[in-house]
């Protein structure tokens, strides 16, 4: 039981190293590769961030693996991000194959329980999110979508003010279901 709470002054100093020398080495990373690394953007991001940070704590409080495997296992890792981001904005199957498609789950005041069932997200999670958002009339909200990160994000406004515009549920599932008011919009913005 004592061994728990003991560690020897050489296995402190190792954690306190390998502690800075991953975090020198995830800069230097990050400065190459970009901010997007810990993004949320896609559900590949997210396993991304959750890697690395199983990476560095494993490596910080245990002697295995050792600094030099570390970092090149985060090296690696931030490789194999890069060539996902480049295949994603180069060709569509690849966008399909990582990306989770964003799903509707809230037209106008409609909850759509077809989806919610489908996301396995309840009627609490979604009043959750309408609070979250100052939501404080269901008449208010437009759409309810459930990204590709799981997040669900409300896009709402003053009843007869203003209409959503259609650019916003480009690449949502079942967008269709919204009702974008009398004048639906022609294109839309970026094409």
């Amino acid at each position: 039981m004592s061994d728990w709470f003991a560690a020897s002054p050489t296995a402190l100093l190792a954690v306190v190293l390998s502690t800075v020398g991953l975090y020198v080495v995830l800069i230097a990373l990050i400065r190459v590769v970009g901010l997007r690394s810990f993004s949320k953007m896609s559900s590949f991001d997210f396993a991304m961030t959750v890697a690395i940070g199983s990476v560095l704590a494993s490596t910080i409080v245990t002697p295995s693996p050792p600094l030099l495997q570390a970092s090149v296992a985060l090296a690696s890792l931030f490789g194999v991000q890069a060539v996902i981001a480049a295949l994603r904005k180069h060709t569509s199957w690849a966008e399909h194959v990582v990306d989770n498609e964003p799903l509707l789950i809230m037209a106008g005041d409609r909850m759509l329980r077809d989806n919610m069932k489908r996301a396995r997200v309840t009627e609490n999670d979604v009043w959750a999110k309408l609070r979250e958002a100052n939501v404080l009339d269901p008449q208010e909200v437009r759409a309810v979508v459930l990204e590709t990160t799981g997040d669900i994000s409300v896009l709402h406004g003053e009843p007869d003010r203003v209409d959503l515009h259609p650019c916003l549920l480009r690449g949502v599932r079942d967008a269709d279901r919204v009702d974008l008011g009398e004048d639906d919009y022609e294109g839309g913005l970026g094409g």
